[in-house]
């Protein structure tokens, strides 16, 4: 009845996944019970869990990717000492257990942090900076966000209940398959990447459309914020990438579950073809995480320099171009693998050419900082820190396209030293700097600058004591995924990233504490205006937060910096240049359950399949169609918003901004 799930399922021997897995239900009883005890659970279904406004499902989106984060520098955390430990010796984790959490580090990292940050942060800002007042499918924006963290459920579901893959991050047939790895770890990796990436390619469409067809009167294509052009190059690589990641699963699903042999040794099955299809999809998926971060840097360094950004149209034909160029260098991740010299140079080739619009990126926002009054908040630091980082990574990249070096650091640690270059020096980086410059348009309030610039330094300097050394081992032959070692010339290297990555953690504590000093010291921190950087795209233009509707009235854009145009007229007559409007009613979507009954039953689905109970697949498959029934028959879909409120909010706004404008003619 209850297929493969028993009571062994829960690895009653292991003390370190109970552990944490007994914490982690400790503190999420606490959070909930404080929620119920505090009577705050009806705001929270009704404005948070059921919300479609594009702003809140952002704000979860990253709050999401936050705690995935905790989750998966733990598993670094894990590997890092172990490492440190494991010299002549077998350290504190078993094999088994170390070949789980390296895997669920990548997947977690990549699927469940990266991921969710970036379409968190395109989810909030993209609508505002095209001065409208919602995504194209609202409803399809929950469901997207629900399914992600259904996929993230289940991934933490493996750590108490069954177990995870033991494969790596992507699982490479054979030892993907059912002969190699007969328990239930490749499923699980399987169904949560299925139901977040059908996730991921709901909200991939959704944004592109929105970028397409619903940008305000005059906002032509040239005048959209760079930001919106990394957005929508990203996300039409996620329609692209996305359903070529959810055939080869499907394909490797079938293969485990039915004996197909899509990828197996034998009846016609072909290995290659999953490493190539993976990859296909994989590149494309770097530039999908790391285009939004570039945006980022370009909102970022052309606010804090107080100057427009340098090269606008050229920064817009280089984004497009590595949107194009990501998709012909997929196979310099197997350069070691047979495909023969000529392939290997002409994929070698398009690799280096792929660092030509990066690079010009960089000396564009070289040359915005160049003259300009540069102000060293946080968002800024991260991205200084970003080009420093990042280039160090590119020219390693560029290092390894070529194959015969590749085939020296292939699967080394010089190779994970210019992932995580990248990713964290690109990726993450740029969404700290997102995370601390649009912290205030979410929440009305500032975050500490002190302890985020503690914060900066400690990572700074703790990714670089953490991965400079991986360079170092990788040259010196250290292989990748090692659970012990014996080799004396490593110790050294392998303490020093351990240090680097015990800094990385009070890095992170020290985000911790700045998120808890900035709510206890909120009123200090309040952003009264709307506007606290001195910004220069649309979404400065209304107030922090920003109402449901956005806009009061929908902007008419002129020129190219419409709200860095219309502010600054403003200051020099000393008054907002339009009369007050005629305020009108606004129909917004009404909030719908939609999102998280449809993610309940996708996490049972995929539940019930990992352990072979198809009996409670069935009831979810039907409890899925009964969802999109009950939605599909709604009586309303919108509800109206007075004008009164909507002057009422606007008339706070407008009243505050005047003030500002008042008191600077003053002075």
């Amino acid at each position: 009845m209850f297929g493969r799930l028993t009571w062994q399922a829960i690895p009653w021997s292991e003390p370190i996944p109970l552990i944490a897995a007994g914490g982690v239900g400790f503190l999420l009883a606490a959070v909930v019970g404080w929620v119920f005890v505090k009577g705050y659970a009806p705001y929270m279904w009704k404005e948070w869990i059921t919300s479609v406004d594009h702003k809140r499902i952002g704000v979860m989106y990253c709050l999401l990717a936050l705690v995935m984060l905790l989750r998966g520098f733990s598993d670094a955390l894990m590997m890092r000492s172990q490492q440190a430990v494991a010299f002549h010796g077998g350290g504190y984790l078993p094999p088994d257990h170390y070949n789980q959490i390296f895997s669920a580090h990548g997947t977690i990292m990549i699927f469940f942090v990266a991921m969710p940050f970036v379409i968190g942060l395109m989810n909030f800002v993209v609508p505002l900076q095209l001065g409208i007042r919602d995504v194209a499918f609202p409803t399809l924006n929950s469901v997207s966000f629900w399914l992600t963290a259904a996929g993230a459920l289940l991934v933490n579901i493996s750590l108490v209940v069954g177990e995870f893959a033991r494969t790596g991050w992507l699982p490479y047939p054979p030892l993907s398959e059912l002969q190699y790895s007969p328990g239930v770890g490749v499923d699980y990796y399987l169904w949560s990447l299925q139901i977040s990436g059908a996730g991921t390619l709901l909200s991939g469409i959704n944004l592109v459309t929105t970028i397409l067809k619903m940008r305000a009167p005059g906002m032509s294509y040239t005048r959209m914020p760079v930001f919106c052009w990394t957005a929508l190059a990203s996300n039409l690589l996620i329609v692209a990438a996305f359903p070529v990641l959810t055939a080869v699963t499907a394909m490797l699903l079938l293969d485990r579950y039915l004996g197909f042999h899509f990828f197996t040794n034998e009846m016609g099955g072909n290995p290659m073809m999953f490493v190539n299809l993976i990859w296909v999809w994989g590149h494309p998926e770097v530039y999908i995480l790391v285009l939004p971060a570039f945006g980022v840097f370009s909102e970022v360094i052309s606010t804090f320099s107080g100057k427009p950004l340098f090269g606008y149209r050229s920064m817009v034909a280089a984004t497009m171009a590595i949107c194009l160029l990501s998709w012909l260098v997929w196979l310099h991740h197997f350069f070691t693998m047979g495909a023969g010299a000529d392939v290997n140079g002409f994929f070698g080739i398009m690799t280096m050419i792929i660092a030509v619009p990066t690079g010009v990126k960089v000396y564009n926002w070289l040359f915005t900082m160049y003259g300009g009054k540069v102000r060293f908040e946080p968002p800024m630091l991260w991205s200084i820190g970003f080009m420093v980082t990042f280039v160090i990574g590119g020219m390693t990249g560029v290092l390894m396209a070529v194959p015969p070096a590749d085939f020296v650091l292939h699967n080394s640690l010089f190779l994970v030293a210019h992932f995580h270059n990248v990713i964290i020096g690109g990726v993450l980086f740029g969404l700290f700097a997102g995370y601390n410059y649009w912290f205030p348009k979410a929440f009305g309030f500032r975050l500490d600058e002190k302890w985020g610039k503690r914060a900066f330094w400690l990572w700074f300097v703790g990714f670089y004591a953490a991965f400079m050394p991986l360079y170092v081992l990788g040259l010196l032959g250290m292989t990748r995924r090692m659970q012990h070692f014996d080799r004396p010339e490593w110790y050294p290297w392998v303490l020093a990233a351990a240090a680097g990555a015990g800094l990385i953690t009070l890095g992170i504590g020290a985000q911790i504490v700045q998120l808890v000093v900035s709510i206890r010291n909120r009123a200090a921190l309040r952003d009264i205006t709307g506007d606290p950087w001195d910004g220069r795209t649309l979404e400065w233009a209304t107030a922090s937060p920003p109402p449901a509707f956005n806009f009061a009235v929908m902007p008419n854009v002129k020129g190219e910096e419409p709200y860095w145009g219309m502010k600054t007229k403003a200051r020099e007559l000393a008054h907002l240049l339009t009369a007050e409007p005629s305020y009108q009613p606004i129909s917004v979507p009404r909030n719908t359950a939609t999102g998280v009954v449809t993610a309940f039953f996708a996490v049972v689905i995929g539940f019930a399949m990992i352990w072979r109970i198809y009996w409670l697949a069935g009831i979810g498959f039907v409890g899925l169609y009964a969802a999109f029934v009950a939605f599909a028959w709604r009586n309303r879909s919108e509800e109206e918003i007075p004008a009164a409120e909507v002057a009422r909010r606007d008339r706070d706004n407008r009243f505050v901004r005047s003030s500002v404008l008042a008191e600077g003619a003053s002075q």
